[in-house]
Order: C-alpha cells, then structure tokens, then sequence
C-alpha cells in the first residue's frame, strides 16, 4: 500500500513508493533537467511538490505556456541574484515585453559595462551550472510584509497587504529571496538558453525560447520605436509618481481616480492628435494604414483619428480588412487543417486591390461586410466615392505588409503600429505583460460580443499570437509611427468584468491553470467601476458601451 502507480502522456505507467518528489519521478521516467513542472488534473505542481496518489501527470517544459513563465521567472531570480552577489548596491527591475523577449533595467547609482555585463554572466554560468535547487518558503503574511519593508521594497509590502492571502510564497536562492507570479523550476541547472543583449544606460533585453521558436533561443529583432512608446508613457507616470499597481490602488482609495481617468484619455488622445497633425503635414499621404494585434484598439484608433480628420477638413473613408475575408469555404487552411484567418491569403486580394483602384479612379464603389457567422460577404447599395479631400484609413492585422496593397506606391502611405504597452509594473521584479493584458481585453469582448466562453477564447489565442508572429511583428520595422493603446488604469475596470469569466473555468477545465493565473495576477488591483470609464474611450471597444 506504500506504493503508486503513475502514468505519463503517453501511457507509459511506473511504480513509485508514495511522497515520491515529481522531481525524482520525472528522473523514473529518464527525463532531464528540461522538465520544469507537472501538470496533475489540469493544476501545474512544482517538481518539488509530492505524490501521494495514482494518477495521470503530464510534464511540462519551456514550450508550455505555463512551463514557459516559470522559466522566465526562474532566469529573471539567477540574474537578479548573480546582480547582487557581484554588484550588492545595484538591482534589476523588469519592466516590459517586447519580441522574443523582455525588457530590463539596472538600477543603482552605476552605468554598467559590457565587462561588468561578463562578470554578471559569469555568475550565472556558475549558479545554473551548481544547479541550485530553488527553495519554496510559505512564509506567514505578516512576516512578508515586515521583510519587504525592511528590504525597502515598500510597493511589495503593500502588494502584499493588498490581498487576501493569509500566506505568502516565497522563494531562496544563495540567501536571497523574492516572490515571482509562477512556480520556479526544481533547480537552476534547467535554464541553459538565454541571451542578454545590453542596449546601453542599463538596459538589457533578455531573450528566452517560446512555444513558436521550438525550444530553440530565436533571434531578436531590435524595434527602438516600440521601447521609445514604452518608455515616454513610463516617463509621463513616473512624473504622477505613479511606477507600481499599488499607485493605482492608492489613487482609488483616496477617491483620485476619476481625475486620473481623464489624464489617462487626454495623454491618449493628445498622442493621436499629434500623429493626425504628422499626417496633415504630409500633403503625399492619401493612405492611413492601421495595423496592430488582437485586441490592441484598432477599431476605435482608426474612429478617433477619422474623428480628427474631419474636424481638419478631411473626409475620412474607413475600410476595414476583415470586410474583405474571403467566404469561408474558400479560407485557406493551416497545418492542422483548420481555417487560418490569420494569413494573407484569407484576404480576397483582388477585390481589395479592385476596389481601392477603383476609388482612385474616382468610381462609385460599394464596399463590402463580412458577416462572421454565415461566413460571407454582404454588399449593400450604399456606395462611396473618392472626393478631392478623402483620405483612406485602411485597418487590420496585414496592414504593414505592402502585399496587401502593391498598386499604391510607399510614399503615398501611413503606416501606423497599435499596441497595449502599459508604462506600469506591479512591483520592481513583476511587470505586466502586453500578451496578458491583450489576453484579458479579448476575453471579456469575446463574451460580450459572441457568447463565447473563456475556454473558447484561450483556445484559439495561442493560434491568433501565431498568426501576429507571421503576418504582423516582421513588418513593424515598416511603421512610420508606434500608438500605445494601453491605459495605465484599465486592469482595475477589466478585473470587475473578467473575474466571474475566470472564476466559471473548473478544475476539470483544460485551462483552468491558466484562468486561476490570470486570477493571481489581478489580485494586487483594485477594482475601478465601469461607469468612470469615458464614453468615447478606447476601453469601451471591449467592456461595452458608446465609443462612437
């Protein structure tokens, strides 16, 4: 009775005595040190965790999405501790997403060099290389708080009184200790792929293998503009001495947070306003091209710099991609067989280019409506026409690529990029992530909009980001102009509509770790009601309500 029998993915079944560590049932099965957590009844354990019953696990590695995150923490604790043991008055905060990787930056009262960038490296050689295990400590909530406030990292003291939680996990690595928003790996020794390319004034970009690359470290691709957008609205807050969630939650409880909401809108919107006035200036450009990602605001951008373009004298003409989706039964389809929407090819090519040459020619045009649940083109009979002061807004995910428009030369074209880069991090090791934030956008516009499910919208995200990684992030070189479409106060109103969605996923549910992840991310928020939202703001393209 002292022994269980555990079965893996593939059917493969071994006896192991019971309060075995999933650590050295994974050695059972002969697999190596790229395991980095279980999965037992769709809940990731830690390696070090024990089996205590039969069942079914599976094992998961850095091409997990879940597996991935843990990597990613598990490097971000090895840097900042190998920082520390070098250098004991610098520290690292982790501030942004970008492509292939993640932004960071030293702080401290020293400008590193590439050879203090070495010695660092060096360090962490030797701490992978030692394959230090990552020691788990539930620690009592109080005590948390005492050690942060002591340590001076007063925002995660106060993250940590924020919630609700009686107990606090944290982790030891060579006597330092920190708190990361996934499980660590059993030991140091998994995380043998990485790069880290330092940008100068202490900004380093860390690289990390994902799910697309394969397992494989992918190359990064350097986009100044993307981290310049990240860092002017990581600017503007830092003058509000606004750097951390718990800014936010202060200016809630303190009954600021209308005003802030309207400073949010106006920076947006003077930012549009700015990029309209670069267009004007351009007496060339008859085309706007608007590209952006799922759930980045492409819609509602494309409204507002219409809006200021009438108010100039323009008459603004909206064409949206999508409408130009080819009838489904003509969709091309990928790999597995399913419809891929994400591909150029799913665009009616000639008819877009017929339609736009048709316009130039100053012809009558009707354009078309994609109707997504019969899967096909409406026309009605109301047509446009070009007039001397049109001007063209061209929205969607293939916006950037010159396939989609090859008759128009490049000097006549506007290319806009649009994303969610939230200037703002939890604490100074947790930032928030562009995906994450993207993520919870579309869920709660995909319940509102189409009934579905979050089950349904995690479903088909991983193959929505890879159809971003190709057709939209190798052309963003090509943008004239980055537009941030994140509002540094919108995770407080999205908690209040995407939580209960989260909180119907049961633990039966493929992707409840994720939904119960993303839940232990909006926890440190607090809730801003819906209602202080503007009418006219970005936000309402996914919570609901007028954003005409």
């Amino acid at each position: 009775m002292d022994n269980i029998k555990i079965s893996n993915t593939d059917g493969i079944e071994k006896e192991f005595k019971k309060n075995t560590t999933y650590y050295d049932i994974s050695k059972g099965f002969n697999l190596g040190k790229d395991i980095l957590g279980v999965k037992v009844n769709n809940e990731v354990i830690s390696l070090e965790e024990k089996a205590t019953t039969s069942g079914k696990i599976e094992f998961i590695d850095l091409n997990d999405l879940n597996g991935n995150k843990m990597y990613k923490s598990a490097l971000e604790f090895i840097f900042e501790v190998a920082l520390k043991e070098i250098f004991p008055d610098l520290d690292i905060t982790y501030q942004h997403s970008v492509a292939k990787g993640f932004l960071g930056e030293i702080i401290g009262d020293r400008i590193i060099t590439i050879e203090d960038l070495n010695k660092i490296k060096s360090e962490m050689a030797k701490i992978i290389a030692d394959d230090i295990v990552f020691k788990k400590l539930n620690i009592k909530k109080k005590d948390a708080i005492d050690f942060y406030k002591k340590m001076h990292e007063d925002e995660k003291a106060l993250n940590i009184q924020n919630i609700s939680d009686k107990v606090v996990t944290l982790y030891e690595l060579k006597g330092h200790y920190n708190y990361f928003y996934s499980d660590m790996p059993y030991g140091t020794g998994s995380i043998t792929k990485y790069e880290i390319i330092y940008l100068g004034r202490n900004r380093l970009i860390f690289v990390i293998p994902n799910k697309r690359s394969n397992g494989k470290l992918p190359e990064y691709v350097h986009y100044d503009n993307i981290i310049n957008s990240f860092l002017v609205g990581k600017d503007w807050l830092e003058t509000l001495d606004m750097k951390y969630a718990t800014s936010i939650n202060k200016t809630v409880s303190n009954g600021k947070i209308k005003e802030f909401i309207k400073s949010c809108e106006l920076v947006f919107n003077l930012n549009v306003a700015k990029v309209v006035d670069e267009i004007t200036n351009n007496r060339n450009i008859k085309f706007i091209l608007i590209a952006g990602p799922s759930s980045s605001g492409k819609t509602t951008t494309c409204k507002r710099i219409s809006s200021y373009l009438t108010a100039k004298g323009y008459d603004p003409i909206k064409i949206s991609i999508d409408d130009f989706f080819l009838d489904r039964v003509n969709t091309p389809k990928d790999e597995k067989g399913d419809y891929d929407f994400e591909c150029l090819t799913a665009v009616d090519l000639e008819l877009f280019n017929n339609t736009l040459k048709k316009l130039i020619n100053k012809e009558k045009v009707t354009l078309p409506t994609y109707n997504f649940i019969s899967g096909k083109k409406e026309f009605s009979d109301k047509y446009v026409e070009l007039k001397d002061n049109s001007i063209i807004l061209i929205e969607g995910l293939h916006a950037l690529n010159d396939d989609l428009l090859p008759i128009i030369d490049n000097k006549y074209k506007y290319k806009i990029y649009l994303s969610p880069f939230i200037p703002l991090n939890i604490d100074r090791h947790n930032y928030i992530s562009t995906v994450d934030l993207r993520l919870i956008r579309r869920i709660i516009r995909d319940n509102r909009t189409r009934g579905y499910s979050v089950n349904n919208t995690i479903h088909t995200w991983q193959s929505v980001r890879d159809g971003e990684e190709k057709n939209i992030f190798p052309f963003i070189h090509q943008a004239d102009v980055i537009i941030n479409t994140a509002l540094p106060y919108e995770i407080g109103v999205e908690k209040v509509y995407v939580e209960p969605l989260l909180r119907s996923i049961s633990v039966e549910n493929d992707y409840y770790e994720e939904a119960r992840r993303l839940l232990n991310f909006l926890k440190v928020f607090y809730p801003i009601p819906g209602e202080y939202v503007n009418n006219d703001s970005i936000l309402r393209e996914f919570i609901g309500g007028n954003n005409d």
